[in-house]
């Protein structure tokens, strides 16, 4: 299986710099066209299973990306970015008025405090595993499309990669690029990541 993995195009949120984990966030003008030059890009590939966020702008990217193609998405909430509770749709600065202590401590150990109201790294990083452990009911498609979030799409690479699910930090997943894994037999190969090339065939 070669899973072809896109970020979201950009959004308003993404440009003030909020956070957004489930906060309905479609995309802007730029992210739009993110998406269309990725359905550009990726035209020749044979896409034959596609998952998907079931955020806004997950799906909006999907729908463009796919535009011509007659292919089912698989919405999941598994692939949802990270849910940040109170801390939705705010910048960091007013968090550091507002939620002080709390915000502090996130930022100090992300891996073990948890947003007022959201979700901890734990339970987030639990729901990849879960993501990785499906992947294998669908590993005799050919070309699996995924469409997700910062957060998801650098943690699968990470534990895809059998590293661990801190090591997300490594991968940044832009908007606007794909990146692509080769998984056999359980054993997952990192074949390109961010590229903003046009895919033929004959490349493997």
């Amino acid at each position: 299986m070669r899973l072809w993995l896109i970020r979201h195009g950009q959004t308003q949120a993404n440009v003030d710099g909020l956070y957004s984990g489930h906060s309905p966030t479609p995309l802007t003008a730029k992210g739009i066209a993110q998406a269309q030059t990725l359905r550009d890009l990726l035209q020749n590939v044979p896409f034959d299973y596609v998952l998907c966020s079931e955020l806004e702008r997950a799906q909006q990217t999907a729908d463009y990306v796919l535009q011509g193609r007659t292919l089912e998405k698989h919405t999941s909430p598994l692939l949802n970015e990270m849910f940040f509770g109170d801390w939705e749709m705010r910048h960091h600065r007013d968090l550091t008025r507002e939620d002080p202590e709390s915000y502090a401590a996130w930022c100090t150990d992300w891996q073990t405090a948890v947003p007022t109201n959201g979700e901890g790294f734990p339970a987030f990083s639990a729901r990849v595993e879960q993501v990785i452990d499906q992947l294998a009911d669908i590993r005799d498609y050919k070309h699996v499309l995924l469409v997700s979030h910062q957060g998801v799409l650098s943690m699968l690479i990470a534990r895809l990669l059998n590293m661990s699910a801190a090591s997300l930090w490594h991968f940044r997943v832009d908007q606007g690029c794909w990146s692509a894994l080769d998984i056999e037999d359980g054993f997952a190969a990192l074949r390109v990541l961010n590229s903003r090339a046009i895919w033929h065939a004959d490349e493997g």
